[in-house]
């Protein structure tokens, strides 16, 4: 495992994404470790600041005429953008995201069409719809996991994992966040050096 991890950290500051892919094996222990993640997100997901936010926008529906190419358009500093930044569920996940030392890269919290409800940053897509990162957790109120990548929003080598966001037992929403992964990496050089 210990060269197979520091395969992945040299990969990823001087390999392509493709690289990654293909050399980066989610270990049994890597497996353990993502899963403590998950399940960390999901309690982020219970939060009554996240339920609110995508209940809310549940009942507003997605930005008229907005699509994934419009997205593009639209600049970082866009008041439209700032708004998914600074409401309440946005400014929480930027406090989670602060308060996880580098674990995490990334979060970004979608309504029942697949809209952004709140981010820390503007995402490449404003609709998730018909990705398996939106329609795993929302069609079926489980976690899911992607591969490892690089994610160009991010502008880092991740794995993103999702989770429903919950009322009661029906998922209303899903929300997605970016596991670093030279943090993962770096955490296992750091158990090494202990023992």
């Amino acid at each position: 495992m210990k060269i197979r991890i520091g395969l992945v950290v040299a990969l990823i500051y001087f390999g392509s994404s493709a690289s990654v892919r293909a050399a980066f094996e989610i270990t049994p222990a890597v497996q353990s470790e993502l899963d403590k993640m998950k399940n960390m997100v999901s309690d982020w997901a219970m939060g009554a600041v996240v339920v609110k936010a995508v209940k809310d926008q549940n009942n507003k529906g997605p930005i008229p005429d907005m699509d994934n190419a419009k997205w593009k358009t639209i600049r970082r500093t866009d008041d439209v953008v700032k708004e998914f930044q600074s409401n309440p569920a946005g400014q929480y996940l930027k406090g989670k995201v602060a308060s996880s030392n580098g674990a995490f890269t990334e979060a970004f919290l979608s309504a029942a069409r697949g809209e952004k409800v709140a981010f820390m940053e503007k995402t490449t897509s404003y609709i998730h719809r018909g990705q398996p990162k939106f329609d795993v957790p929302y069609g079926s109120s489980k976690a899911w996991q992607g591969s490892p990548e690089f994610d160009e929003s991010a502008q880092t080598y991740q794995i993103q994992i999702s989770v429903p966001v919950l009322d009661g037992r029906k998922a209303i929403g899903a929300l997605v966040v970016g596991v670093n992964l030279t943090h993962v990496a770096g955490s296992f050089r750091s158990q090494w050096r202990r023992q």
